[in-house]
């Protein structure tokens, strides 16, 4: 038989801060792992205020939630003052002891219960049964336990979160019930899959996203670089050192988070161990922050299945994990991932300055390709990354500015001013300002790319271009910011605008060319077939 479980409670008072604010989100994760450790909730008594209950008066604005049958789904059934949804709540308080009392209900979850108001009856029914109960709010489940209630789990709220909780709930119910329950996060996708959390962890692993989530810090890295170049902003010759610094417990959060995905708690440890593996660079945080979130993932599990309290539960999954990994790399790994590091842009410095402006030229007839066929994020952009964290800005990063987003902006341009029809006009528009104006989106070229080998071919020749003279020029760069201020943030202001420059033009030349000879052959095909009409 499946159990069928009843939620009680309310938005609490330091539960407030810690989800109840937001109580649509702390019941779909809740039903999300009811569901996961297939159980059906059956009943809701969910007091939603707009304010904590700590402070909370008669006249604080409130919702009153219930389970709908029919919809299989919580909805408000009251709202107005609080003393009025407690009014309505009563109501249902009856209702919901009375289905205990018949055999409906076989659970029971509290959160910042009221067993001396709202949820007096259902408690009492619930302490008659002896039906089993779990829940957080310190207070309110000591009172529920005092009243007879079977509780088999609780604790305070006190670090808690909407999916800590939930999976600590939803344990010991399942444990209760010899169950089998696998947490899952997030909504099922359409196949009906779901990811589930003890189901190896370590197949979440994924450095390309890692990468691309950490972005923005490099992007703020070189912006503060190109600042401490003004005279008047040389001081922040020192921030940047700091956020060199700060890049590895930016990766460590980042793939913390990835690998455990238990919001504060995976955080927390990503943040412990980043900070513990700065000398590492960033192939120390990585390898941190992996670590932090698989044992994230083993503490929390095996503390929820020896029922600790939910707090001491992510106390000492995100405390001790980041603690255990961060120490590792400190201690042991760090050397090794800065070796490892220094190696790959060792090597590129080396290929770089054997002869900068064959590399550039290889690089960029490579860049597409490699784009276009995933190499792209997986190989290229963490060599980028590899080379900003030493010094703000990266050889691979201009060509990528040139060869990709430059001659991207052409492609497009070329179909702004002479289009092959007008439909084409439209669609090049927004490519173009993305590009021009955020230094990304070059997929806005493959509409005419894949439609024209010519100009799939032309855009190599662009790109190609485009690597020579940052290599010519000696020039280190990066992407992902505004055309107008990519300069600004490179070695060499003059070298990369015409590096830009010269991509952006070959490849609007070279399409806008072969836009005006297509359209040539139409007027040519169009005029013959009149002709053919009119000797017909």
């Amino acid at each position: 038989m499946v159990k069928k479980v009843a939620i009680l409670g309310s938005s609490g008072g330091n539960l407030y801060f810690l989800g109840g604010k937001d109580p649509d989100r702390l019941l779909d994760e809740l039903l999300l792992q009811t569901e996961a450790a297939g159980m059906v909730c059956t009943s809701l008594q969910f007091i939603a205020a707009k304010a904590s209950m700590d402070s909370a008066k008669d006249d604080t604005p409130a919702e009153l939630y219930s389970w709908n049958e029919d919809m299989a789904k919580p909805l408000v059934i009251a709202q107005g003052t609080l003393a009025e949804v407690n009014e309505a709540a009563v109501l249902l308080d009856a209702d919901i002891a009375a289905k205990i009392t018949n055999g409906d209900i076989d659970a029971l979850i509290f959160m910042s219960a009221d067993p001396a108001g709202t949820n007096r009856k259902a408690v009492e029914a619930a302490a008659i049964k002896k039906i089993p109960a779990t829940g957080t709010g310190g207070t309110s489940m000591a009172a529920v336990s005092a009243k007879g209630v079977n509780v088999i789990s609780t604790s305070g709220t006190t670090g808690t979160t909407n999916r800590t909780r939930a999976v600590t709930f939803l344990t010991s119910l399942s444990k209760h019930f010899g169950l089998s329950y696998k947490p899952v996060i997030g909504k099922p996708d359409t196949s009906g899959q779901k990811d589930q959390l003890n189901s190896r962890p370590y197949q979440r692993i994924n450095i390309r996203g890692m990468m691309l989530s950490s972005l923005p810090g490099f992007i703020a890295m070189a912006l503060i670089l190109a600042l401490s170049k003004i005279p008047v902003f040389t001081g922040l010759g020192d921030v940047f050192d700091l956020m060199i610094n700060a890049l590895p417990v930016i990766l460590a959060v980042v793939a913390a988070k990835q690998v455990a995905d238990l919001d504060n708690v995976s955080i927390v440890a990503g943040v412990i161990a980043g900070v513990l593996s700065v000398k590492g660079g960033i192939i120390g945080g990585i390898i941190g922050g992996i670590l932090a979130g698989l044992l994230v993932h083993y503490i929390f599990r095996k503390c929820v299945e020896w029922r600790f309290p939910a707090t001491t539960v992510n106390i000492a999954a995100g405390g001790i994990a980041g603690l255990i990994s961060g120490l590792a790399v400190f201690f042991v790994i760090s050397p090794i991932a800065l070796q490892l590091g220094e190696g790959i842009r060792s090597l590129l410095d080396f290929l770089v300055s054997y002869n900068s402006t064959i590399a550039g030229l290889i690089a960029g007839l490579l860049i597409w390709p490699a784009i276009i066929g995933g190499v792209y994020h997986a190989a290229i952009l963490p060599i980028v990354l590899l080379e900003m964290e030493r010094t703000g800005n990266s050889f691979l990063g201009a060509v990528d500015m040139a060869g990709l987003v430059m001659v991207s902006a052409g492609i497009t341009l070329a179909n702004i001013v002479s289009p092959r029809d007008k439909g084409e006009a439209a669609v090049a528009v927004p490519g173009f300002a993305i590009n021009m104006g955020f230094g990304t989106f070059v997929e806005a070229a493959y509409p005419f790319m894949f439609s024209n080998k010519l100009i799939f071919a032309g855009a190599i020749i662009s790109s190609g271009l485009g690597g020579l003279l940052v290599g010519f020029f000696d020039v280190r760069g990066t992407a992902y910011v505004p055309s107008f201020m990519a300069p600004l943030l490179s070695n060499n202001m003059t070298g990369f605008i015409i590096a830009m420059a010269g991509s952006l033009l070959c490849s609007f030349f070279i399409t806008l060319t072969l836009n005006k000879l297509s359209g040539n052959n139409k007027s040519k095909e169009s005029l013959k077939n009149q002709q053919n009409e009119l000797a017909g």
